[in-house]
């Protein structure tokens, strides 16, 4: 895999993280934790909502990087159009049941004590038009991931990056209502679906470019047979990364969400290297494997490793450090409940990060039910420990919960893909 790519991946999962560095303290002091806390909330439904493609985005990646220079590459502009009416479809539907229970009342699960229901009903309704535009997203980001095209795609990265939190920061200086904070969420998204779509389009050879594509049910049916299962895996894995959060307001409070989330961003930021290691992996390996089967699983196996060690010292770091980085991040907002949420976590982070590895191996074989499967098995048990563990622990039990699920989960993948590279 070129160094070039991976590098392009870290500055663009990078830069935003030393954004929020500066901005999440000062954003804190100025809408307070409640606030704070709903506006984690919705980056976390956000962030959901790009993963809630019906695993098209990924499957549009493994079909183009699969048959680019090869006699079926006219069928890519069939592929791409098809695509986007599956996600078109998703996201909308994701943007009628955002907005209705928002109308009904859905806000009221969570306890507050600051903003008001006005403020909150328009903020749930603001963000539900982000749904539509992040699936749709998710399809031409596939697109560019399936040609390579790590620097263009990165670079809106670090402007969403910017825009989750310094958009916010900036409102802030004037006004401390969420339906502004949410807003710039919103509009962010909009830009970046016009520049993913411009970025697509230009990876693709002139041939090819006069061509817009048109929907064709045949290329819907194998974008669903790889998204599928995937399908299964992108709404519950999202739940499953996602979860923690929501069930600490339900249990505790939106103001507990800050608590947790603050440990949480500094070390589930850390998967930044596997993020730019699994998204480079996963188009070149899917190509690999229709000419030297061998060779992806070098490849493969090189980065394991390299991960595995780089993490373990990275977290181990980390967790010695947790309360001199909360102490010197976030001040006053620091506690002895988050230093050990974010010990309880860096282990967390660890599996999970192998689990990550093995993930993109499966997929990039086409076996995408097992991954779905572990998800659909992992799910009630996850849940289950969420609750009990938060009731009996506070905060700390939702960062055990996690820890226990990504170690579940690393293992599972970790035996699958075993018995895999055994069949090869």
């Amino acid at each position: 895999m070129h160094a070039r790519n991976i590098f392009w991946n870290l500055l663009g999962l990078g830069l935003p993280l030393l954004i929020a560095a500066f901005t999440i303290p000062n954003l804190i002091s100025r809408i307070g934790t409640e606030r704070f806390g709903f506006l984690a909330l919705a980056w976390g439904l956000i962030g959901y909502a790009g993963a809630l493609d019906l695993g098209v985005g990924r499957a549009v990646t493994q079909r183009i990087a699969a048959i680019r220079g090869n006699p079926l590459e006219s069928d890519i502009p069939d592929v791409i159009a098809s695509a986007v009416r599956i996600t078109a479809t998703i996201g909308i539907a994701g943007l009628v049941v955002i907005s209705l229970g928002g109308i009904f009342g859905g806000y009221d699960l969570i306890p507050r004590t600051v903003v008001g229901r006005g403020e909150v009903l328009l903020s749930i309704l603001l963000l539900a038009v982000a749904i539509p535009m992040q699936a749709i997203s998710a399809t031409y980001r596939g697109v560019n991931e399936a040609y390579l095209n790590f620097k263009n795609i990165n670079f809106l990265r670090v402007f969403l990056g910017a825009a989750n939190f310094g958009g916010p920061f900036i409102i802030a200086l004037y006004t401390d209502q969420l339906y502004w904070l949410i807003a710039t969420l919103v509009i962010s998204r909009a830009l970046a679906l016009v520049a993913y779509r411009q970025f697509a389009y230009r990876c693709l050879p002139k041939k090819l470019m006069v061509d817009k594509g048109h929907f064709k049910m045949d290329q819907a049916k194998k974008l669903l047979e790889f998204g599928g299962w995937v399908t299964l895996s992108s709404v519950i894995s999202p739940f499953l990364v996602q979860a923690d959060r929501f069930f600490v307001g339900a249990l505790i409070s939106a103001a507990a969400v800050t608590l947790y989330v603050i440990p949480y961003e500094i070390t589930v930021q850390s998967m930044i290297l596997v993020g730019a290691v699994t998204t480079v992996a996963f188009p070149v390996v899917s190509n690999l494997i229709f000419s030297d089967k061998v060779l992806a699983y070098q490849v493969f196996n090189t980065w394991l490793v390299r991960i595995v060690c780089i993490m373990f010292v990275v977290m181990s770091v980390l967790a010695f450090l947790m309360p001199f980085i909360l102490e010197l991040w976030v001040k006053k907002y620091v506690s002895q409940e988050s230093v050990m949420v974010g010990r309880i976590l860096c282990v967390g982070v660890f599996f999970n990060a192998i689990g990550a590895m093995y993930y993109s191996y499966l997929h990039a074989h086409g076996r995408t039910k097992i991954t779905a499967l572990f998800h659909l098995f992992e799910l009630p048990i996850f849940v289950g420990m969420l609750y009990v563990l938060i009731t009996r622990f506070g905060v700390e039990g939702a960062a055990l919960a996690w820890s226990a699920r990504v170690l579940l989960d690393a293992a599972l993948l970790m035996f699958a893909s075993k018995l895999l590279m055994r069949e090869k």
